[in-house]
């Protein structure tokens, strides 16, 4: 038996001295495999494992007043993500998620949103962006695995609704939605770079490894002065409570250059709240709302008469009767009038003369005078959503077309092109288109913007006859009174439109239209002014009477900021002088 057990030990040695070879040689080709024929690949599968390649949001560019003031910036702000390990259950995401929603609030939208991109199968699901440092911190101290903070840049408005429609908005990725921050996107937002997030076996983030750096926007310098701004908005939001408005708008600009130094809208918004603001806030109404002028318009036909008819400023209209007939159709007077010289018709704003002054320059040539003064298309300025107004081709008129024209119906403006039409007559005939942008600062310095060479639209003779004999007048002695202002005699026009209801396809006797357009001082103008209030209530609906005290307010305080020196006739100089006499004399 022992020789027995001793022939069988050699054997028993071989098979396992086999066993280890076969097992030495199976490991050894196993690694020949892994790390020979698939090194490559595996190399890849533990890299893609462990690293997240982002990309990076560039800062976008700070948007400046004229003096600097800053409007519109970036700040860095931290993002929440959650990465998904290798072959990792939703359940486990799921896990996660429940455990962050304690610490930091998630809406049932954002909580369905996370839960559709698990079950998608996404590797990387944003769980809140921009958030705040308080609840940043909350997750930090919490240290839930695969759940990591990226520092992102977050628009801020330090200023609120201040400026809000020239300068619009943007959407959660800092991508212009509206204003400027939409009109020159591609200056504010720079180039995106590229970001390695490295993690450990426990999908904790361990290093972060920037692949391309991020490029930062280019800042903007606007023509914008936000002290004029500041005063126009007060103006006007007084303006509209008073009267119980529906809306208005206010344009301030310097004619010599185009130049826009305030632009502001009523109702408004806050655009550090852009997401969640009424869509009637959103309307820029300076460029976005089409309107009839009412008389306003009457500022063109004169122009055109004076141009075709130098001596009609000496003619003469009969307007007596009060009302003016054709097809059927009677328009009347604001109060009767007697005979009224060119000038006084437009001076007292009178319908019938106007008419008659419209029917003796033509159809024709009235429709080409419109459309040299740039009305029924866009003028241009950089800000994006403007309307082109309305205006018909001549073919498409009818027998009322042309009286309705005379007093500023049946055509469509905007308060921009209102704009334009005054800085014409304002700047001596010539007009240089509005413009919101004045520079552009990078890394290569500050650029400045060359402005568009100005465009004659009337001769200096016509511009200047309409400016001392009539516009000026409108102030002193017509429907312009309210606003004179004391040190600054202004030049302007009144407008009062019935508004057009169409449930009874007829003008309103009851919805009315204010507006005042002008230029002060009106012999060496610093600035224009385009003032619309839309449906006051108040019992006042004439634009001399609502939207003429807001020109006079706003001209006065501008004029006072921009450092113009009021200029006094000896008399008021005296009166003043011996009234503050009084005040300080009395017993």
């Amino acid at each position: 038996m022992k020789n027995q057990n001793s022939k069988q030990l050699p054997k028993r040695n071989l098979i396992v001295t086999i066993g280890l070879v076969l097992w030495f040689l199976l490991i050894l080709g196993r690694l020949v495999e892994l790390q020979v024929f698939k090194h490559a690949q595996l190399k890849n599968e533990a890299i893609d494992q462990n690293r997240y390649l982002r990309e990076i949001w560039p800062t976008r560019g700070t948007i400046r007043d004229c003096q600097g003031k800053i409007l519109a910036q970036s700040l860095s702000v931290p993002s929440l993500f959650l990465a998904r390990g290798k072959n990792e259950e939703n359940s486990s995401l799921l896990e996660k998620i429940t455990a962050l929603k304690s610490l930091i609030p998630l809406s049932s939208r954002e909580w369905q949103r996370i839960r559709n991109r698990i079950d998608n199968g996404d590797r990387f699901i944003w769980i809140k962006r921009k958030i705040s440092w308080e609840d940043c911190e909350k997750v930090k101290q919490a240290k839930i695995p695969g759940i990591f903070v990226q520092m992102e840049s977050k628009r801020f408005y330090p200023l609120g609704a201040h400026l809000a429609h020239v300068l619009g908005g943007v959407d959660i990725d800092d991508r212009g939605l509206s204003g400027v921050e939409y009109k020159y996107n591609n200056f504010l937002q720079g180039k995106k770079g590229r970001i390695l997030i490295l993690r450990d076996a426990l999908h904790r983030k361990y290093d972060l490894e920037v692949i391309e750096p991020a490029q930062p926007g280019q800042d903007l310098i606007l023509t914008i002065d936000s002290n004029i701004q500041y005063i126009a908005e007060r103006e006007l939001e007084k303006a509209i409570f008073e009267n119980q408005a529906c809306w208005g708008t206010v344009i301030v600009s310097r004619p010599s250059t185009g130049e826009i130094l305030a632009m502001a809208s009523y109702p408004d918004y806050d655009p550090n709240n852009f997401a969640t603001a009424e869509p009637s806030a959103l309307i820029n109404r300076a460029i976005q709302e089409n309107f009839e002028p009412g008389s306003a318009f009457k500022l063109i036909l004169a122009a055109a008469a004076l141009e075709l008819k130098p001596d009609i400023f000496h003619r003469t209209y009969d307007c007596s009767i009060g009302y003016f007939s054709i097809g059927g159709l009677s328009i009347r007077d604001h109060r009767r009038f007697n005979l009224l010289s060119f000038p006084e018709v437009f001076i007292h704003s009178s319908n019938v003369g106007a008419i008659q002054v419209a029917l003796e320059i033509g159809r024709d040539y009235l429709y080409s005078w419109i459309k040299k003064f740039g009305l029924g298309e866009k003028t241009g300025i950089d800000l994006p959503g403007e309307e082109t107004g309305i205006l018909r081709p001549p073919n498409s008129w009818t027998v009322h077309t042309l009286p309705y024209l005379a007093i500023g119906y049946e055509i469509s403006v905007t308060a921009i092109q209102l704009l334009q039409v005054i800085n014409a007559i304002a700047n001596q005939g010539l007009l240089f288109p509005p413009r919101i942008l004045k520079s552009l600062e990078g890394p290569e310095g500050i650029q400045k913007l060359p402005s568009s060479p100005p465009v004659r639209i009337l001769s200096s003779y016509v511009a200047r006859e309409i400016t001392d004999n009539i516009l000026a007048k409108v102030v002193d002695l017509g429907t312009g009174k309210a606003a004179a202002i004391d040190g600054f005699p202004p030049a302007g026009k009144t407008g009062t439109a019935q508004k057009y209801d169409p449930w009874l396809k007829t003008y309103s006797s009851s919805r009315h239209r204010s507006i005042f357009i002008g230029f002060a001082p009106f012999d060496k103008p610093a600035i224009s002014i385009v003032v619309v209030i839309d449906e006051p209530k108040a019992g006042r609906y004439y634009g001399g009477e609502v939207a003429a005290p807001v020109f006079r307010e706003i001209g006065r305080r501008v004029l006072l900021y921009l450092g113009e020196i009021p200029r006094f006739k000896p008399e008021k100089i005296t009166l003043a002088s011996s009234e503050n006499w009084r005040n300080h004399h009395q017993p």
